[in-house]
């Protein structure tokens, strides 16, 4: 049973299904032979034991190296997973408030949006108002403030919104 290629895998044209004529040529040492026909490529793939592989198809005439498909993909697959393992997937992280907070438990909050900062997140600061809590507004802008003011020297604040009954307000990491 043969195995299908992933769909995030770059798909390779190899010996037969290469379908231009004439190809750049690369050999298994990675000197340019120049531009030769497809049927003299194959020939000297062939006379190598390796497969005849097309690197790039966009390019006219298409490039081919004369390599072992087989290791070839595998050094393919190493690399991506080196540089997978290098991206960081950084999610924004969300700190919940209230207008109502007691300092201590502010403090507590605040000092987990400089933990997320220091490892790279954004950090939305979302203070929800309840009930009678809306007539009072300016509380919450205070306790907003009050975070973002400890936060000033590992973060940029950008100004605090009102969105409907929720104050929000980013804070993103400073890189020096």
């Amino acid at each position: 049973m043969v195995k299908k290629q992933e769909k995030n895998d770059k798909f390779y044209r190899v010996n037969e299904k290469i379908r231009f004529s004439p190809v750049m040529v690369i050999d298994q040492n990675g000197n340019n032979i120049g531009v030769i026909s497809i049927d003299e490529a194959k020939s000297k793939a062939r006379n190598a034991q390796l497969d005849l592989v097309e690197i790039s198809s966009n390019s006219r005439p298409p490039v081919c190296k004369i390599i072992d498909f087989g290791k070839f993909r595998y050094e393919q697959s190493v690399k991506e997973r080196k540089q997978r393992s290098k991206q960081k997937n950084m999610q924004p992280k969300e700190v919940r408030l209230s207008p109502r907070i007691a300092e201590h438990d502010a403090r507590v909050k605040g000092k987990r949006a400089r933990k997320f900062l220091e490892e790279g997140h954004k950090v939305y600061l979302r203070l929800e108002y309840k009930r009678r809590e809306n007539a009072h507004k300016d509380l919450g802008f205070i306790v907003i403030e009050n975070i973002s003011e400890d936060l000033q020297d590992i973060a940029n604040c950008s100004k605090p919104k009102l969105e409907g009954r929720f104050l929000t307000c980013m804070l993103e990491p400073k890189y020096e």
